[in-house]
Formats: structure tokens, C-alpha cells, sequence
């Protein structure tokens, strides 16, 4: 087997990490631009920390290709020569848009894939440190950064390598401050951000591991983390999964989750933990029909009732288990459908034929016809 391997220059995980962030931005730059979110008072403590060289940017909505050019302007203006990105998944996108650009010039459109000019990233970006504070996307370690371009109605990618945060620092206790609602939709993210490296095209022995104990650790801290927030054992599981599944999907790929669920969120108001949430199991079932047909789904199927496995803690489960046990996680997460984000059916035939040509598609363990793709939609409504 050939393959390639590529993750964050340096990791610090742990409850108190954050403490550390000043000194490893010390070492990387003299003038910061942090990326943060709507609400900055909620990490107060952390940005004195940073004193007055440091120049505060608020992502307060999921980054357009606008916000990106906005973010770069304040960060030119400051003088900025290394980013931090203190956030959930938008902010943390956003600060790697802006380091790559710093580094490489040019527009964001010129990079995009799908809807922009797709150039290839080749410069170092400046240097990034990502701090989630949200368990779920696994941003502070993924080689891409998603921008929705609302004129096409889709979200699509910045995405090398070259992407990759400098340093990820990664503490769940920056996590326990988040609501139920954000818990959920963060933490379904991260599930499926190990569930489909785990079983794409692409996998191989390292992202195997990271994938497995990433799949283990939702399936004893997701209910946990949402049922109590203060569970610090809980909120390091999904720490710990959302950065596993972060870094094996920046090297295994994803699936049709994300495919279709990109193209959802530039379609309609759902927020992409929700949307990869409602989608999940509509896009097991058809997967495994697909496995079961082939005379090469074998493995396909091997996959997915290990998965279903580590989610359950069941040496004995099988596929349909861990189907069971992700529709009773949706309902005890109170987890709607995508039709209560105002998603149509009339929608769906061209949700589907975007999809087909999403990256994330790519590594899908089976080939999903257009027909499979309506279905699997009308079916998540």
C-alpha cells in the first residue's frame, strides 16, 4: 500500500492547554490576528492573555468568500505575522483562509474548488494555531477550509496540505461552556468525521487507528457530553474524537455525509453538524444495500459493523445495532429532520446532482448513483 500522511507541525492536548497558547504564539510571530467568534467575552481570560499586539477579528456567522476577504484586509492592516484561530469550525476556517492568503496572494476564488479557479496552493501560509472550542469539526488538524459562495449556493473548499495548522492546542475545557444544541451538532460531526474515513476508499493502517479509537470515544462521551455539560471525562472523549476524526479525514477522505451535506448547507439554513446528522444513517443503509449486492462489498460491510461496534461497546454488535444506535442517539439529542430547516423536496434533484461532484464524495465506499442520492435526501427530510 502506497500512501501519503500529513497533520499539524505540533499537537498539545489536555484539560489547561489553552494556558499555553501565549507562549506558543510567542514563538511563531510578534503581531496576532485572532479569529474568534460572535461572542469574544467568552474567552476573555484567554485573549489578555495575548496583550496589545494582538488585534481581535469576530467571525460571527459560518465564513462567505467575503468574510475570508475581510478577515485578510484587517489582517494587512494589523501587520499580522501569525493567526490564532479561537473558535468552533467557522472561526477556525476562516483563520486558516486568512494564513494561507497572507502566504500565497490572490483571492479566495482563485483557490476555491467547484465554484472558483481551483490553482493550486503552493506557498507555506503564515503561521496558524487553531484552539476549538467546540468538539466537533476537527478544523485544527483538516487540510482544507470551507467557504459558503452564497451567488451558487454551495459551500465549497480551500484545500493543500500547505492548510494545516502550524500548532493545534486542543483543551476540552474550552468546550464546557457549550449549550446542549451546539454539543449535539458538533459532536454528530465528529462521529461521522471518523465513521467515513473509517470506512473510505482511501483508508489506510494510520488513519484506521485514529478512526477506531475516534469511533470509540463517541460512543461513551457523545450522550454523556449532551446530558451533562460539566462531565469533564465526556468532553475530553469528544476532544479527543473530533481531533482523531479531523486528522483521518484530512488523509482518508470522507463520504457521502459530506458530500451531500455541503451542498445542504449552501442550499438551506442547516447547520453542518445537524445536516451530516440527519443524513448519517439514510446514507449507511444505502451504502450497505449497495455492499450487500456487490460481490466485492465484503469489506465494505467488515467496516461498518466495526464501526458499529465501537459505538456501541458491543464486541457483538452488528451493522443494524449500530444503526439502532444512532437513531436513538438523533432522538435523545433531539435532533430534527432537514425539512424543519425549511429544505424542500422540489430541492433535492439538484442538491443531488451538485453532490455528485463534491470532493468529499470521493471517498464513499460504494459508487452512489443520482437516484441513490434523491432517496437518501428525501429520506433525511
Amino acid at each position: 500500500m502506497r500512501f501519503e500522511f500529513a497533520t499539524a507541525g505540533r499537537i498539545l492536548a489536555g484539560p489547561g492547554r489553552a494556558a499555553d497558547l501565549p507562549s506558543v504564539l510567542a514563538g511563531l510571530g510578534s503581531r496576532v490576528l485572532v479569529c474568534t467568534g460572535g461572542h469574544p467575552e467568552r474567552h476573555a481570560g484567554l485573549l489578555a492573555g495575548l496583550g496589545g499586539s494582538a488585534a481581535v477579528f469576530l467571525v460571527a456567522a459560518e465564513p462567505t468568500v467575503e468574510l475570508a476577504r475581510a478577515a485578510v484586509a484587517a489582517a494587512r492592516e494589523h501587520g499580522a505575522d501569525v493567526i490564532a484561530a479561537i473558535g468552533g469550525g467557522s472561526v477556525i476556517d476562516t483563520g486558516k483562509a486568512v494564513a494561507m492568503l497572507l502566504g500565497n496572494g490572490g483571492d479566495p476564488l482563485d483557490y476555491l474548488e467547484v465554484v472558483g479557479s481551483g490553482r493550486a496552493i503552493t506557498r507555506p501560509a503564515v503561521p496558524c494555531v487553531a484552539v476549538p472550542t467546540t468538539a466537533g469539526t476537527g478544523a485544527e488538524v483538516t487540510a482544507n477550509a470551507v467557504l459558503a459562495v452564497p451567488s451558487h449556493q454551495v459551500k465549497a473548499s480551500l484545500r493543500s496540505a500547505l492548510l494545516i495548522p502550524r500548532v493545534a492546542l486542543v483543551d476540552p475545557l474550552l468546550t464546557v461552556s457549550c449549550p446542549p444544541p451546539v454539543t449535539a451538532a458538533s459532536g454528530l460531526d465528529a462521529l461521522t468525521q471518523c465513521l467515513e474515513p473509517f470506512v473510505s476508499v482511501q483508508a489506510t493502517p494510520l488513519t484506521d487507528g485514529l478512526a477506531r479509537e475516534g469511533l470509540r470515544r463517541a460512543g461513551t462521551g457523545l450522550r454523556a457530553a449532551y446530558a451533562d455539560g460539566l462531565d469533564i471525562a465526556a468532553r475530553a472523549d469528544m476532544a479527543m474524537c473530533s481531533l482523531l476524526g479531523g486528522i483521518a479525514l484530512a488523509n482518508a477522505k470522507l463520504g457521502a455525509v459530506h458530500g451531500l451535506a455541503g451542498v445542504v448547507g449552501g442550499t438551506a439554513d442547516v447547520p453542518h453538524g445537524l445536516a451530516c446528522a440527519a443524513l448519517l444513517a439514510p446514507v449507511i443503509e444505502a451504502n450497505v444495500r449497495a455492499a450487500r449486492s456487490s460481490a466485492s462489498g465484503a469489506g465494505v460491510l467488515e467496516r461498518y459493523t466495526e464501526a458499529a461496534r465501537q459505538l456501541t461497546g458491543r464486541p457483538g454488535a452488528s451493522v443494524e445495532d449500530g444503526l439502532a444506535w444512532i437513531g436513538e442517539t438523533l432522538t435523545l439529542l433531539h435532533v430534527p429532520g432537514l425539512a424543519a430547516f425549511g429544505l424542500r423536496p422540489q430541492e433535492v434533484d439538484d442538491i443531488a446532482a451538485k453532490a455528485l461532484v463534491s470532493s468529499s464524495m470521493k471517498g464513499n465506499p460504494v459508487m452512489l448513483s443520482h437516484d441513490d442520492l434523491n432517496a437518501i435526501l428525501l429520506q433525511a427530510l
